[in-house]
């Protein structure tokens, strides 16, 4: 055992310790981080604007902030960006992470020093929790590569602007730098093709340990290694290689796919880091769900999917939560935001501790005819259906075709694979689809709509549209379900 690893897991002893302080006293912690926003909010424009006081408690909070969208926040993150202070926050942001945008095009989203410091200690615990439940700490002493966006940063009125990871990439810890990879220089290369063939020279006569990104721009490397070593597994050409860490998509649907090309099981840290902040993170190899993190500055709201588009929403608190109601998630962060919708649909299938799992967008949906399919029900109908045919697919989007040439509409699932979707697949999806969901059943069963299509895709066809789009790689991420046919259309 290497020094770093031996260090690691009393690091990991420690780090445990530390996370039951809060994960034990969860209304507490969350009580605490209300007083400290508010008391800082108070002495800010947006606090003065809404009355906040260091006394508000909750209940007058939820009179005095109302539900936001980027857009509504989008006055106050102009002035910022003229230069003005003490806006959404004491003085001015450390960063701007930079994210693809609806109406506004870009969106710029605040991040202060204690942001960013909360994001650090986070990945650091999910990592220091894995190694105290296994024991595995090997990892330590090998690479460790992290497929990202470029570190390359914008300033603007003295504000460094980038996306997450590229942002992230500056606070690496030093004791990790000698084994991070790839290359800072690599890591810059703008165009994420040559940035993976970059990645994959650089790193294949290394002895990586741990790999992480999001799971289909992991998926493409491991195709370009095994094409360029001529190697059938990864784990030929990383014998050592036992940690997957992971985010930004639900990873089940992946899982048979990168085990295939893996080439045996190994173990993976999942995590659910947003511009936003660093929500939750896998804190056991034996729990389901991932533990809501309480303590990076966020102060967590929760509104019922099915008011969500009501005119008065309710708005509940962390203690008020159910363990398997669909909630909108409502940010309140030490970075600046304030009663901020970031788009997800969380599900808490824990309260003792609080743990969730990320079950969709509020804007990726299918509800053409009323049925309201969402990503749970999709991703987790495919990885079922897919697992019993023993099929393995690259990628899937379901879309509802409204107005057929001929024959009821339906809703059309696009999936890219190398081999052919097996005979039966779709009457067994369809079949799993309405178990699933009753109002797609009613609709079947009444003749609104029938069974779903599946349309073959050729493999790379999902990346040439990404890339279309001016979103290979990185953090970008394809619905994998839409209401309407935009994406659809490009595809087929």
């Amino acid at each position: 055992m290497g020094l770093k690893s031996f260090a690691a897991k009393w690091l990991a002893r420690r780090e445990k310790s530390k996370v039951e302080l809060w994960l034990k006293k969860p209304q507490y912690a969350q009580n605490e981080t209300l007083s400290y926003l508010t008391s800082v909010l108070e002495t800010t424009d947006f606090g003065i604007d809404h009355g906040i006081t260091s006394n508000t408690n909750y209940d007058q909070w939820k009179t005095l902030v109302p539900l936001r969208d980027y857009e509504a926040l989008y006055p106050y993150v102009e002035r910022i960006l003229e230069g003005e202070l003490n806006v959404l926050w004491k003085g001015k942001p450390a960063y701007f992470c930079k994210t693809s945008g609806t109406t506004s095009g870009a969106k710029y989203i605040p991040m202060s020093d204690e942001g960013i410091e909360a994001q650090i200690k986070a990945a650091r615990s999910a990592l220091l929790l894995y190694i105290n439940e296994t024991g595995n700490s090997s990892f330590i002493d090998g690479k460790m590569i992290f497929l990202q966006g470029s570190p390359k940063l914008e300033k603007k009125q003295g504000i460094s602007i980038g996306r997450l990871s590229g942002i992230v990439a500056h606070h690496v810890p030093g004791y990790l730098q000698r084994n991070r990879m790839p290359s800072w220089e690599t890591n810059s290369i703008e165009d994420w093709e040559k940035k993976v063939d970059a990645i994959v020279d650089e790193t294949m006569s290394q002895d990586m340990r741990l790999i992480s990104g999001i799971p289909p721009w992991v998926q493409m490397y491991f195709e370009r290694l095994l094409k360029k070593s001529g190697k059938k597994t990864i784990r030929e050409i990383f014998p050592k290689f036992s940690v997957f860490a992971h985010g930004g998509v639900n990873y089940e649907p992946y899982k048979s796919t990168m085990e295939k090309l893996i080439g045996a099981k190994i173990d993976s840290i999942e995590t659910y880091p947003a511009s936003e902040g660093f929500i939750a993170f896998q804190d056991s190899q034996k729990e389901q769900g991932l533990l809501l993190n309480l303590d990076a500055g966020i102060f967590y709201e929760f509104v019922p999917v099915e008011d969500f588009h009501n005119e008065n929403p309710r708005r509940i608190s962390l203690e008020d939560v159910v363990v398997g109601v669909n909630y909108a998630i409502v940010l309140n962060t030490s970075s600046g935001l304030w009663g901020y919708v970031i788009g997800d649909t969380v599900k808490f299938v824990s309260s003792a501790p609080y743990r969730i799992t990320v079950t969709g967008r509020l804007k990726h949906f299918i509800s053409a005819f009323g049925e309201h399919v969402i990503a749970e029900e999709v991703e987790g109908a495919m990885t079922e259906i897919a697992s019993k045919f023993q099929f393995s697919f690259t990628e899937f989007h379901v879309a509802p075709q409204v107005a057929p040439i001929e024959g009821l509409p339906y809703h059309e699932w696009f999936v890219e694979s190398s081999s052919t979707v097996p005979e039966g697949f779709d009457s067994a999806l369809d079949d799993k689809m309405q178990e699933l969901n009753s109002y797609y059943k009613d609709l079947i069963k009444g003749k609104v709509l029938r069974p779903l299509k599946v349309t073959e895709l050729p493999v790379g066809r999902f990346n040439s549209y990404m890339d279309s789009q001016g979103k290979l790689g990185g953090q970008n991420k394809l619905p994998r379900l839409s209401n309407d046919r935009n994406i659809a259309d490009k595809l087929s």
